[in-house]
């Protein structure tokens, strides 16, 4: 028998918070003791099941059901493993994985339904030779005097001198585009370090909640999230953020901070969403399970869980790519430039 223990940690400098749980029950380490600590684990902790319950009436009692007559002594953990991820499954969730030794439970239909928008051929080409990077970020200046950053992940914070040279380095440009496509997050706070370069004033992006208990409607009141600009060089000219459905987690909440920033627009697909912080916790077999838990809103206090919209819906054209040219990135250039593109708003 082994005691189902769970972890919740995060911090950010937006909303700090510290909680962490103890789960008293205890599970055998055999097929019915993991179904049931993860089944437990989901309907005390997992924050959507109202929203799943609305989009496609999800009941998760019912799940229960179907697949407990499943369970039995004689399954493999090959077997075991396929059962339970199927189950995680019903939530449709990307953001809801397990991990064993061998293989990563996992929903990816938020971005694996959809078109990629995003070919690296066309990005390097862009980015040519002559590029600079810091702090995991490529950028240069293209040749219509537009700045242009590639952020492929927030794995690590960026230090403030760093930004502060690409700042520096991008300033005589008459614009800026951000290449957040295929970024699937990482670090809260990296994500809110660089959003900070974006805004002269403390701004209001979005609220939060946390769980309070076990129930499935217990949660705390909305908490108002803040974004204080950052005490380094900030940027001073439009912006366009390029998005596509790869673009989840913590990178999701970098385009709802954007959106609130002045000058700011989004330009092609609607985001993967999966913006909670992350909650951590281990079956009695030793595999772990890790899903969002807190529910994140935007300004409006719309739920940004599945996804945020663009304010312009563009896509790759083949006829574009036929000719090495990124539909996306040429969008963008056009209203920077411009001031105006053709209408897909």
């Amino acid at each position: 028998m082994k005691r189902l223990t769970c972890f919740f940690l995060f911090m950010t400098a937006i909303v700090p918070f510290l909680t962490s749980c103890v789960d008293e029950v205890e599970y055998a380490d055999n097929p019915r003791g993991n179904f049931e600590a993860l089944w437990r684990m989901m309907d005390e902790h997992y924050c959507f099941f109202d929203l799943k319950g609305k989009e496609y009436g999800l009941d998760w009692d019912e799940v229960h059901s179907r697949y407990s007559v499943q369970m039995s002594d004689n399954l493999s953990e090959d077997q075991l493993f396929e059962i339970l991820g199927n189950m995680l499954g019903e939530l449709r969730d990307g953001h809801v994985n397990m991990y064993s030794a061998w293989d990563v439970a996992r929903n990816w239909s938020w971005k694996e339904d959809y078109p990629s928008n995003y070919s690296d051929t066309l990005i390097n080409k862009y980015l040519g030779t002559d590029y600079r990077i810091a702090s995991g970020m490529e950028y240069r200046v293209l040749d219509d005097n537009i700045g242009y950053i590639r952020c492929e992940s927030f794995s690590s914070a960026a230090g403030e001198g760093n930004l502060d040279e690409i700042m520096l380095f991008l300033a005589p440009c008459n614009g800026l585009i951000i290449d957040l496509r295929n970024n699937s997050g990482g670090m809260l706070t990296a994500s809110e370090k660089l959003a900070a370069r974006f805004t002269n004033k403390e701004i209001c992006v979005g609220y939060m909640q946390h769980k309070t208990g076990p129930g499935h409607n217990d949660f705390s009141d909305m908490v108002e999230q803040r974004l204080k600009p950052s005490t380094g060089l900030r940027w001073q000219k439009r912006v366009v953020v390029l998005t596509n459905r790869a673009v989840y987690s913590a990178a999701n909440e970098f385009v709802k901070y954007m959106k609130c920033c002045p000058g700011v627009t989004v330009v092609g697909d609607k985001t993967g969403g999966g913006a909670g912080m992350p909650y951590s916790s281990e079956l009695p077999i030793g595999w772990s399970v890790r899903f969002s838990a807190c529910p994140m809103y935007d300004t409006d206090k719309q739920s940004t869980e599945f996804g945020i919209e663009p304010d312009y819906y563009v896509s790759l054209n083949q006829a574009d790519v036929l000719q090495g040219k990124d539909t996306i990135i040429e969008y963008a250039r056009r209203l920077l430039n411009n001031g105006t593109a053709t209408d897909n708003k």
